[in-house]
């Protein structure tokens, strides 16, 4: 601590000063509340929920209400918070990070924020860092919120639909981070409002919070589906196109597509056995032809694109250089793919993703817990807004922390390990060894094995067998190696007769590349005051040391003459291996930020989409969006279209009728002659009308009620197809980001743009296809709300469960009729090979 340090304290000892007089005022209502019966505690509950509703706050009424839940804990559980625990409370609620010590009951702490914040109606979520922790801490803890008459739930992986939707209705909700954030992403893909299961997101208590928010934030949470039922259908459209001859379609280079002339209509509906080809139940064929037709006789091979390798890749049309990881949207790369013969990609599809980091960030207000963050202090402030108070121990820390011994050689490390576990056990003092990997627990286990020396060894997979053998840890004569996450979040207590032994003793069998993880390893023992001790063996073997340690320290060893299996103690040892972890820690750190700033591209995307699938879900009135899309469609095309070069006059018009005629126009509706005459205003105006008086007909057909829900059914079909496309379209960008820093361009700053660009590209394909849907809809076959694509696995390694869709009581299909969800196949070929 530097001298202004010492005179003013640390930021968090200032920050602990401020809040002790809240402390205080909880102490002063002990008595008060110490005095009333169980009923009248219970009361104080609908007493606080009406102070809230008249206007008081949670910061009016948190005194009394931590001093409620403190008096509860003790009548329930035998417990009663410690001023230390009231402190952590605090800055729970304040949406801070607690860092606590472990054994300093953070568990009990979270009841006192959680109930305070669950008083409010909007619910509460406290994040475990596995199954076991949050089925034991609802049970655990539940006692005191149902006491209290507050509901608890929790969200474990097996739980239907119908469980997670009531446990996310309690007042108090635990579960794990994975299962928040896939109920999240499986929320913004239902296709009924009644099938979410989450209310808005208001307050969480993450525990353990840096192993969720910084050592599992590198992974995305990724859903992903059946692989796309057309994907050989690219194949076959390609074929087709391979038959037409240049009298068969029109290649209109001012909306970049090629359309079918009436001749390649006709040869459509005899190759795919077709009544009419323009039906909307034929959209699916539609859309694999267009896209076929443009692959075929608009993108041209070396120029728009190169074979390279067996891929499609894009040619960057200013550079002239190769987009690696860049795909064309909207099925146009699979298109090519089939045109080349070489393999058509993403036979499965993401559907839906999101970081740790932005799902976390969704929380009206964010808190965590752990025994280890200020080393991480910067990152919980830079990426969350979060700072870190270090919360005062109960009672002073007793354990011994020895300085590293460093060995030569991996194998004299290890040797060196198993003699002073020997040595130790043989006064039944308690040992646990933390390892960096399973592999490295193993090569300690099978040296024990030999010695004859009992003992357990742990990994790091999470279940009940576990937390049980870890809290046994502390127990006379216990010998326990564990991965160093291993058990993590179970406390572990000393047996008898093992405090005069000296505690628990920790060995950590190699420096981790981040110093958090060795003070967890440390912090395992010392618990609440109690004796304990332990020290680190290092060897220049280490990958640590390999890779990050100076030659100036293996020189220093060399000259010292170091036997195998002798060790030194220095202190210059001890701060090159703090300088090499400080190096990880810093270059992890910005490979987070890296994987944040592309994330974030995607998370403005993901928002607004999302917003938007919300509007059409709560039922909203779409009309004026839908009609708004239907203008700018317009507006667009005649401007994309008219070049204002009168001699093209009647080419321009001539292109820019046959595209409308593809999404709305009636044939011979409108005429070249007719528009020639008017300004460009005045055939906007023109074919904007025409486009209204059909949409007005087509709701008066529908009847006004019916036509809202076709838009919505349509808007939302259309939207998820897109989104999805959209979803492996941008990661595929991202995987060809990293080669562009070769080229001096900011891979970030090429993915926002070009991101953007495509998310634009898809909004405009958003309302084509919207468009177009609607005005071929048919009054005796209106869509129904159909699943775009069936949810398979997630990228932790689940089956998903998939939520049945709730399905409006229609006429049953037949088997031979054409399928409704729009693929053009009959139903017994289709969906209905499911059924």
């Amino acid at each position: 601590m530097g001298i202004l340090g010492k005179i003013f304290g640390s930021y968090s000892e200032r920050e602990v000063k401020r809040i002790i007089p809240i402390v205080d005022k909880i102490e002063s209502f002990d008595e008060k509340t110490s005095v009333l019966d169980d009923n009248e505690l219970k009361e104080k509950t609908e007493e606080f929920k009406n102070r809230l509703n008249n206007g008081e706050t949670l910061d009016d009424i948190l005194p009394e209400a931590f001093a409620v839940v403190r008096e509860a804990s003790y009548r329930v559980l035998g417990m009663k918070h410690f001023r230390e625990q009231l402190i952590g409370g605090i800055v729970l609620h304040q949406g801070r990070i607690s860092e606590m010590k472990t054994g300093e009951g953070k568990t009990l702490v979270a009841t006192l924020p959680s109930y305070l914040n669950a008083l409010s109606g909007k619910g509460v979520h406290i994040v475990t860092v596995n199954d076991y922790l949050a089925k034991r801490d609802k049970e655990w803890m539940g006692k005191v919120y149902e006491f209290l008459g507050l509901s608890v739930g929790v969200i474990l992986h097996n739980l239907n639909q119908d469980e997670r939707k009531e446990a996310y209705c309690s007042d108090i909700t635990y579960g794990t981070n994975n299962e928040f954030g896939f109920d999240y992403l499986r929320d913004n893909m239902v296709i009924y409002k009644e099938e979410r299961v989450q209310r808005p997101l208001n307050y969480s208590i993450v525990d353990e919070v840096d192993s969720i928010l910084i050592d599992e934030s590198r992974t995305p949470l990724i859903i992903s589906g059946e692989g796309d039922k057309s994907t050989e259908f690219y194949k076959v459209a390609d074929g087709f196109a391979k038959t037409l001859k240049k009298e068969d379609y029109t290649v209109d280079e001012k909306s970049n597509s090629v359309i079918l002339n009436d001749s390649g209509v006709e040869k459509a509906e005899k190759f795919f056995d077709l009544e009419n080809y323009a039906d909307s139940e034929n959209m699916e064929i539609q859309h694999h032809l267009s896209q076929a037709l443009k692959a075929n006789y608009m993108m041209k091979k070396d120029k728009d694109y190169m074979v390279k390798d067996g891929e499609v890749i894009i040619v960057d049309e200013f550079t002239g250089r190769l987009m690696e990881g860049r795909r064309y949207s909207d099925g146009l790369h699979q298109a090519i793919e089939a045109k080349e013969s070489v393999k058509v990609q993403k036979e499965s599809k993401t559907l839906a993703t999101i970081t740790f980091q932005n799902y976390f960030r969704l929380y009206n207000k964010l808190s965590g817990m752990t025994g280890t963050a200020l080393t991480e202090e910067v990152e919980f402030r830079e990426i969350y807004g979060l700072d870190v108070i270090v919360v005062p121990t109960h009672r002073g820390i007793a354990r011994k922390d020895f300085p590293d011994l460093v060995y030569k050689t991996e194998m004299g490390k290890f040797n060196a390990i198993v003699d002073e576990i020997v040595e130790t056990n043989k006064n039944g003092q308690p040992v646990l060894v933390g390892t960096v990997s399973i592999e490295k627990s193993e090569v300690l286990s099978e040296l024990l094995k030999r010695k004859g020396i009992r003992h357990q060894v742990l990994n790091a997979k999470y279940h009940e067998k576990e937390a049980e053998i870890i809290s046994r840890a502390g127990e006379k004569g216990s010998i326990t190696i564990a991965t160093n996450m291993a058990g993590r979040g179970t406390d572990i207590k000393l047996g008898d007769d093992v405090v005069e032994f000296g505690g628990l003793k920790i060995i950590g069998t190699e420096r981790h590349e981040s110093r958090r993880i060795d003070n967890q390893l440390r912090g395992r023992s010392g618990r609440q005051g109690d004796p304990g001790s332990s020290r680190f063996y290092v060897s220049l073997e280490d990958d640590l040391m390999r890779i990050f340690g100076s030659d100036k320290l293996s020189g220093m060893v060399d000259r010292l003459g170091l036997q195998d299996d002798e060790a030194i103690e220095s202190k210059m040892v001890s701060n090159a291996i703090e300088n090499a972890q400080k190096k990880v820690e810093g270059n992890n750190f910005d490979i987070r930020k890296t994987l944040l700033k592309y994330d974030d591209v995607m998370n403005q995307q993901r928002e607004i989409m999302y917003k938007q699938r919300a509007q059409v879900l709560e039922g909203e009135d779409m009309k004026s969006q839908i009609q708004a899309m239907i203008k700018d469609l317009v507006y667009t095309s005649v401007d994309s279209h008219l070049t204002d070069i009168e001699e093209n006059i009647e080419e321009d018009l001539s292109h820019l009728i046959e595209f409308l005629e593809d999404i709305y126009l009636p044939k011979s509706k409108i005429t070249v002659d007719e528009l020639k005459v008017m300004s460009n205003e005045e055939i906007k105006e023109k074919l904007l009308q025409t486009a209204m008086d059909i949409y007005t007909e087509k709701e008066e057909n529908f009847g006004s009620e019916q036509m809202r829900d076709i838009e919505r059914v349509i808007l939302l079909r259309v939207v998820d197809t897109k989104w999805m496309d959209h979803i492996d379209n941008m990661d595929h960008l991202k995987q060809g980001m990293g080669l562009r820093a070769y080229r001096q361009q900011d891979p970030v700053q090429a993915y926002q743009f070009e991101g953007s660009q495509m998310f634009d590209e898809m909004i405009y394909n958003i309302k084509v296809e919207t468009v177009k849907y609607l005005y071929r809809v048919q009054v005796e076959r209106a869509p129904e709300r159909l699943r775009v694509i069936r949810p398979t696995t997630t990228n932790h390694g689940d089956t998903e469960e998939v939520r049945e869709p709730i399905r409006r009581k229609e006429e049953k299909v037949g088997r031979n009729d054409p399928c409704p969800c729009g693929s053009g196949k009959k139903y017994k070929n289709c969906c209905g090979r499911r059924a």
